[in-house]
């Protein structure tokens, strides 16, 4: 149960709406993952072909990121979240009523998920203005774990498209999205003090700050990995192991639950021992657990044990990372969200397409997963290298109310 002080500390029916648009938002975002075996099994994808068709929203997402944190300052979050709402509800309908009969209108239709995936830099400076530094890590790990939305997918999504067929799964997304769509416009209400819009030349100005490119190669680690393999799970179960698709459905919603669920952990154990140690040990389990996966383990199960070792490092360090940043950069939290989050779907994008090309290339899917558990050893060492002087300087400062 959350502490009182943390419940007075914000605005619980913002908290709430960012959450539910955030993980409705994740749902779609990735859903041609989980439908990707009925999907390329009809329009006759190669490997590479499935992997970038999953890898694409991831792209898109990462770089309209960019675009709604911009959005974020102009308009503030909630009308720069309705917007994209409303482009992702249209963007499906189309699908639906019109279908998808090819491989480049499926990257279309990439493109347009996209835009759900940059909710990311709407709902979580929704929910973060309204909380104080001592709460940060717990705040942006609730409302974050509303990519937890990305195992609704898994979970539901191929069994859907098995009894209505993989076009009316769109549809039927429509439900809950407008659902959703209607509570967020009454509940999310914007803070109080969101800071005044800047020009665009002072969106750049911060990446001259060596902080923000770690944290965006810190993110893009995390982040990248959970929704890397968020988005090819279902793809890698069925071609790896045989399973049938709604089969390899569950077992991916089991790894990207267990990711998701933890990262309100994540940014509790954050604000309790500091980001950077937690960040630490995420780091080190992560490698490790992709290393073991990269091997091809005999049985499903034994990888499915394996991912959900890894989901939930990096679900963990997802946490960590947003209890750190918005202690750094307060002031410009809507254009860091953006920007560190543009890095999180870039590394999902390496990573979903990397396996789909490593399966082509060489007939397996351990090169794709060995250095992807190589850039997680770089960013443990990133990590040890800036920790002292980040706790000697900007950390300084916040010693009385947040750990670093």
């Amino acid at each position: 149960m959350l502490k009182s002080d943390f419940l007075k500390a914000g605005h619980t029916p913002t908290l709430l709406a960012a959450f539910l648009y955030f993980d409705l938002a994740f749902m779609v975002w990735v859903m041609l993952g989980p439908l990707g075996v009925q999907i390329a099994s009809e329009l006759q994808l190669s490997h590479a072909q499935k992997g970038l068709m999953v890898a694409v929203p991831v792209l898109a997402g990462a770089l309209l990121r960019l675009v709604m944190g911009v959005l974020v300052d102009h308009f503030k979050p909630k009308m720069a979240g309705a917007i994209g709402q409303v482009i992702v509800i249209g963007a499906l309908f189309v699908a639906w009523q019109h279908g998808i009969h090819s491989y480049e209108q499926a990257l279309i239709l990439g493109c347009f998920l996209g835009v759900a995936g940059a909710s990311f830099a709407a709902a979580l400076p929704l929910a973060s203005r309204w909380y104080p530094p001592q709460h940060q890590g717990t705040a942006m790990g609730i409302a974050g774990a509303g990519n937890s939305g990305t195992a609704l997918a898994a979970l539901i999504g191929p069994s859907l498209a098995i009894a209505f067929g993989w076009t009316n799964v769109f549809g039927l997304a429509l439900i809950p999205l407008i659902t959703v769509f209607i509570l967020y416009l009454v509940m999310a209400k914007d803070a109080p003090d969101c800071p005044a819009p800047k020009s665009l030349a002072e969106y750049f100005t911060i990446l001259k700050d060596k902080d923000a490119w770690w944290f965006m190669f810190f993110y893009s680690v995390t982040f990248g990995g959970f929704v890397g393999l968020a988005s090819s799970l279902t793809i890698y179960f069925n071609t790896q192991y045989g399973l049938d698709a709604k089969t390899a459905g569950f077992f991916t919603a089991a790894c990207v639950f267990a990711g998701s669920l933890v990262r309100p952990i994540g940014g509790n154990v954050a604000d309790r021992i500091g980001g950077v140690k937690s960040l630490t040990v995420m780091y080190i389990f992560a490698a490790g657990f992709l290393a073991l996966v990269s091997v091809g383990l005999p049985t499903p199960w034994l990888a499915l044990a394996a991912f959900v070792g890894a989901m939930l490092s990096l679900g963990m360090g997802n946490g960590a990372v947003f209890q750190l940043v918005p202690q750094r950069f307060r002031k410009e939290i809507g254009v860091m969200t953006g920007l560190v989050g543009m890095a999180g779907g870039i590394g999902g994008f390496y990573l979903a397409s990397s396996l789909g090309y490593s399966k082509q290339v060489t007939g397996s899917y351990q090169s794709g997963f060995l250095i992807f558990a190589a850039l997680a050893v770089l960013a443990l060492t990133g990590l040890t290298g800036v920790k002292k002087r980040w706790r000697t300087t900007w950390g300084a400062a916040h010693l009385t109310a947040a750990k670093i």
